[in-house]
């Protein structure tokens, strides 16, 4: 009886027009297909940041950078400043030496400090690179996308002095140590 339904669903499939047989499942292709691919799994697009903490950042594969970062579409590095108030053109020299020359540096600060960003970013400019200067929540994003897009990109990353946890990161917590005491109790 199940094998008769299996073999009437395949048929239906291959009948209909807005349906193909991709690795036995079935996919629309119609209009507005909507597809979803997680980047930071795609191990062939090169590194990208997974996640951040005060100490450092947690790469896709495996890898915890400890501090600061130079990041790479294959190569990561260990980053010699302390924060944004150490970021010299002297710091970014390393950005130009680069062959292929990179389109785009991005720079992550732990800092929201208003005389802290202009520092850091007339540091940038007089050493000619192309930067886009942001928190560092959102230029690891940024780096992840663009390197996705196969974009020539570096990140210049400073962990955050701290992180605030959203409501559902709280939320994630308490199930997760309800779930450790329930597991003692049993």
């Amino acid at each position: 009886m199940l094998l008769d339904k299996a073999k009437r669903i395949v048929i239906a499939v291959k009948n209909n027009p807005f349906l193909s047989h991709v690795r036995n499942k079935a996919a629309y292709e119609g209009e507005g297909k909507t597809t979803v691919r997680v980047l930071n799994q795609d191990t062939e697009l090169g590194l990208m940041i997974d996640s951040y903490a005060t100490y450092g950042f947690r790469l896709n594969n495996g890898i915890t950078v400890l501090g600061p970062m130079a990041i790479f579409p294959r190569t990561v590095l260990s980053w010699q400043v302390r924060g944004s108030h150490e970021i010299t053109e002297d710091s970014l020299r390393l950005f130009k030496l680069l062959e292929p020359k990179i389109d785009l540096l991005i720079l992550g600060v732990e800092t929201k400090e208003r005389e802290s960003l202009n520092t850091v970013y007339r540091a940038a400019r007089a050493a000619a690179c192309n930067v886009e200067l942001l928190p560092v929540e959102h230029a690891c994003s940024t780096f992840n996308f663009l390197n996705a897009e196969g974009r020539s990109v570096a990140g210049a990353l400073v962990p955050p002095l701290s992180i605030d946890p959203s409501p559902d990161d709280m939320l994630r917590s308490r199930l997760h140590y309800q779930n450790l005491y329930q597991q003692q109790l049993t």
